[in-house]
């Protein structure tokens, strides 16, 4: 079980990255318009902000402070959500390249919800 729980957390830590890389690459396309330089700006800001908190959270002094670097964590994912969802509106070109960055937040969204309904004794 501990092995399970082991790789569990190494592939979504790597599945952060990847997807904080990945808003980055697609950031660097959408700053090619400058009316969407602050959209750019703040999604670059929330998504690797998700990836931020989780690894922060393993320095966490108690468990209190770690159920909040991860709620801090939920907050800017559903935040990525939204900066996403204005670009898939305001960028129709771009659609295919954001939808699934946009799938992908929000599996990243549920399993952190998950995570802290769990570190709540919600579940």
């Amino acid at each position: 079980m501990q092995n399970e729980n082991v790789n569990f957390k190494m592939q979504f830590n790597k599945r952060l990255i990847d997807f904080s890389l990945a808003i980055i690459k697609l950031c660097g396309e959408v700053r090619k318009s400058r009316n969407l330089w602050a959209i750019a700006d703040q999604l670059i800001r929330s998504a690797t902000s998700v990836g931020a908190n989780v690894f922060e959270a393993r320095a966490a002094s108690s468990k209190l402070d770690y159920l909040k670097f991860f709620q801090i964590a939920l907050k800017s994912s559903n935040e990525t959500k939204y900066w996403l969802i204005l670009l898939i509106e305001s960028t129709p070109n771009l659609r295919n390249q954001i939808n699934p960055l946009l799938k992908e937040a929000e599996e990243i969204s549920k399993i952190i919800g998950a995570g802290v309904l769990t570190m709540k004794g919600r579940k």
